[in-house]
């Protein structure tokens, strides 16, 4: 096979494949195409054609249909079976309705007449399909780098509980069926809803969420279903809500049992069947939407005290995912310290690279009121804090830091009640709550006291004063550099 007449171009121009048997036609297109900017690569025959086609990249095809050898119609085709998006343009000397049917059929951009030939017209239009074809290329591949996102694979956790999620999560993405999830603040519910519609069918349509509790009555039926001009004071024009934005995708309702009673009932209306009104409007509209809603409240219970309807309920409770609270999937714990770590230290250009396993020890025993969402936040003030690269128990939040074993607290270590006596060492009173009191300051006289009795039995040995104390010779130098000890 003969040699491009280009070579590759590093600076990533696109790439023209012209393909015509007369050589001063093949010369002319490319001084017209190289002036533009465009990497220009000549066959000379179909066949020569195929070969490039099949071993390097091009972004156009710009070929004769007539040629001694094989056609253009079958350049076209092979080209479109490599690469269905290249874009095509087809020229011939001799005009035939059916040829150009034919290669219109196969995918062909353009199709012109050597006759009537405009240098001008061939430059507009390769331009506006080069830059056609780059936009599609770029959306698909936002849309890739967010379905990704989303997939419930990235949702971590290791745990039974979360292995349950995962399977259930993959059983109902493909249905249409509502879903009501349930789960304390911070389990990740909005991700998880993301998870499931950009899992079905209705992945390429819109995805719209909506936190019930935080928009105001008055406000959200206004959101949710829009209104018509002069509905209310304000309302100069006619308004769309997000029912209708949601249209053939998915709309999230989190805080579901925020809604007030009324509001309920229009939602009820919506999913039986799919209709409803804007606000100050006669007419009604249509919306193909699946209602995923979600819930940090026991609507069981809410229903049982009259403060949320039981029909509405078993509408939304079609198919349910219960999401454990962090404390009931400890496991998971390291694996998503990790994990928000390494987002967060990229994020902030940070040399932070691990945790240390006193630092860990902490967050595993933590009691993580606020799920998730507390890890990811106390991950992040950790990452901002630390200057050396593993993140040190100064560097947590006091409420994690407070784990350990003093105040009265059972000693993780131990099992047992201190009352301020720690496991080893001498009993040392600690004074009790009150005005003035210092948890920070306690903690480092502790923290002085305990480093200082290590070092003096390994020694001045830091390597087995470390294991005397169970924590990384990493975090026990630090303190002793911190504290000046010697």
């Amino acid at each position: 096979m003969k040699q491009p007449v280009s070579t590759a171009d590093p600076s990533g121009r696109p790439r023209i494949l012209v393909v015509d048997d007369e050589p001063s036609m093949r010369s002319m297109l490319q001084i017209v195409l190289r002036r533009e900017g465009y990497e220009v690569v000549l066959a000379a025959s179909g066949t020569e054609a195929i070969q490039y086609l099949q071993t390097e990249p091009f972004d156009l095809l710009l070929s004769d249909i007539r040629m001694p050898d094989t056609s253009g119609v079958d350049v076209l085709r092979a080209a479109k079976q490599i690469d269905s998006n290249i874009v095509a343009f087809m020229m011939t000397a001799f005009a035939s309705t059916e040829t150009a049917v034919e290669a219109m059929r196969l995918g062909a951009s353009d199709y012109f007449i050597k006759a009537g030939f405009s240098m001008d017209e061939l430059r507009l239009k390769v331009r506006q399909h080069l830059e056609a074809r780059k936009l599609r290329e770029e959306n698909l591949l936002l849309k890739r780098v967010l379905n990704s996102r989303y997939e419930f694979s990235n949702i971590l956790g290791r745990s039974d509980a979360m292995q349950h999620v995962f399977a259930t999560i993959r059983t109902v993405a493909g249905t249409t069926s509502t879903i009501l999830i349930s789960g304390e603040s911070g389990t990740g519910k909005e991700l998880v809803a993301r998870a499931i519609h950009f899992n079905s069918l209705r992945r390429d349509r819109p995805f719209v969420a909506v936190n019930c509790g935080a928009v105001p009555e008055t406000l959200l039926e206004s959101e949710l279903f829009g209104h018509v001009r002069g509905a209310f004071t304000g309302a100069h024009a006619n308004k769309k809500g997000l029912l209708e934005a949601a249209d053939g995708g998915t709309i999230f309702l989190d805080e579901i049992g925020e809604m007030t009673a009324a509001m309920q009932v229009k939602l009820l209306r919506v999913l039986q069947d799919h209709r409803f009104r804007r606000v100050g409007g006669t007419e009604e509209a249509q919306a193909d939407v699946r209602v995923i809603a979600a819930t940090n409240q026991d609507l069981t219970k809410m229903v049982a005290e009259g403060r949320f309807r039981e029909d509405l309920f078993y509408r939304l409770n079609v198919l349910s995912i219960v999401l454990p609270p962090l404390r009931d999937r400890r496991e998971d714990i390291p694996l998503l310290a990790e994990h928000f770590l390494q987002q967060f230290a990229s994020q902030m250009s940070k040399r932070v690279r691990t945790i240390s396993a006193e630092a860990m020890r902490l967050l595993e025993e933590h009691t993580w009121r606020g799920n998730v969402r507390e890890l990811q936040n106390a991950i992040e003030r950790a990452v901002a804090l630390e200057p050396t690269e593993a993140i040190l128990p100064e560097s947590l939040p006091e409420a994690v830091r407070g784990a350990q074993s003093y105040g009265g607290r059972v000693s993780p270590r131990t099992g047992e009640e201190g009352r301020g006596r720690p496991a080893d060492g001498p009993a040392t009173e600690f004074p009790d709550l009150g005005e003035g009191f210092d948890l920070e300051a306690r903690g480092e006289e502790f923290y002085r006291h305990y480093i200082a009795l290590a070092l003096e039995r390994a020694g001045g040995v830091q390597v087995k004063a470390a294991e005397l104390l169970g924590m990384s010779f990493r975090s026990l130098r630090y303190y002793v550099k911190k504290y000046n000890l010697r």
